[in-house]
């Protein structure tokens, strides 16, 4: 259980676990600071701040703050949501208190405003752990169902340590609280009805006290012995009564954390589901990739296969060009020659006939 830290100014004191609690004003400013913070910076800063105060000669604070313990995930959330979700932590008290007066009415509504004061602290304890489990994510943790169950229980501890005095401080939680014991909660509930009841009698005058023990004065301790029977007898009733709610609220709980898990295996569920369909749906991808990347290879090689082709063509139509110029001065050259003999032909058939 954490230990109560009272915040009065100006005072020194040792709290249940012998850790020194310094309550100067800029001190319990810097301390609640600290359990304000995201829960991976808490180490850093507490001995950032215990070796400023040690500089600054205050030894005895630095130690204390020295002690300070990290908070658990768990203690951290309820931390966070006494701080940045005030009027929702205060509402849980508030129908907490109700809860407890109710327990301890006498009136014939007493059973009807016990039910309803449940009902409102069961909504305050399921709108907060529902506040719990988004603030969890945002500050990227995991909204496990047993971290939720644990931060549900602390927040009912807190509710029912708030009608006690010995209750610890929210806001600096370092650990999950247990509910009281059922010995706090019966003491609770009898010293409301022994208090009722002691107030009564007070408005009886002293003469009508004086003229009834002298009319009959042996009647007083038989008096006294019936009174001390009936206030016994309504204790045990009043415990009675207080185990049942005790047991009631317990059901509710375990319910509300039977529903919580059940829709976080059916999102875990709905999870695994997507990721195999993401799964599927990636390697269908990747064959199709790897498809088209067999596509664009082959592509490739046609496209070099027809360059190369396109090339070869290319060079052929150059050679035969090439050829063709060739042939074509060959013609030519063979034309002139042809012409040439003519001519002598010619010259030598002229020669002969003259002769």
């Amino acid at each position: 259980m954490q230990p109560k830290q009272k915040r009065n100014s100006g005072s020194h004191e040792r709290d249940d676990e012998g850790i020194g609690t310094e309550t100067s004003g800029n001190l319990e400013d810097d301390v609640d600071a600290l359990f304000k913070l995201p829960l991976a910076e808490f180490t850093g800063a507490r001995n950032d701040l215990a070796a400023r105060l040690k500089r600054e000669g205050r030894a005895d604070e630095s130690n204390f703050v020295k002690a300070l313990a990290k908070p658990s995930i768990s203690a951290w959330a309820v931390n966070q949501l006494h701080w940045n979700h005030r009027e929702a932590f205060d509402r849980l008290l508030a129908t907490s208190q109700r809860f407890r007066q109710s327990q301890t009415s006498h009136t014939a509504t007493s059973m009807a405003d016990l039910r309803g004061s449940l009902d409102a602290r069961g909504e305050a304890l399921s709108h907060l752990s529902d506040l719990a489990t988004v603030l969890l994510r945002d500050a990227g943790h995991n909204p496990t169902p047993d971290t939720i169950h644990r931060i549900t229980t602390t927040l009912e501890a807190l509710s029912a340590h708030a009608t006690l005095s010995d209750g610890p401080t929210p806001g600096r939680l370092t650990h999950d609280v247990d509910p009281p014991g059922f010995a706090s909660l019966a003491s609770l509930i009898s010293a409301t009805d022994t208090t009722k009841r002691n107030e009564e009698p007070a408005r009886i005058t002293h003469s009508q006290k004086s003229a009834g023990a002298a009319a009959n004065p042996r009647q007083a301790k038989p008096t006294t012995n019936a009174q001390k029977i009936s206030q016994a007898e309504e204790t045990r009733r009043a415990g009675i009564a207080a185990a049942k709610v005790s047991l009631q609220e317990a059901r509710r709980s375990l319910t509300e954390a039977q529903r919580r898990a059940q829709r976080s295996e059916a999102a875990r569920k709905k999870a695994l589901a997507d990721a195999k369909k993401a799964d599927v749906e990636a390697k269908k991808a990747e064959a199709e990739a790897r498809q088209a990347e067999k596509h664009l290879r082959d592509a490739e090689q046609r496209f070099n296969k027809a360059s190369a082709a396109s090339q070869d063509a290319a060079d052929r139509a150059e050679r035969i060009s090439s050829e063709a110029k060739e042939a074509a001065q060959g013609v030519e050259d063979a034309e002139r020659t042809i012409e040439k003999a003519s001519k002598e032909l010619q010259v030598l058939l002229q020669e002969s006939a003259v002769r």
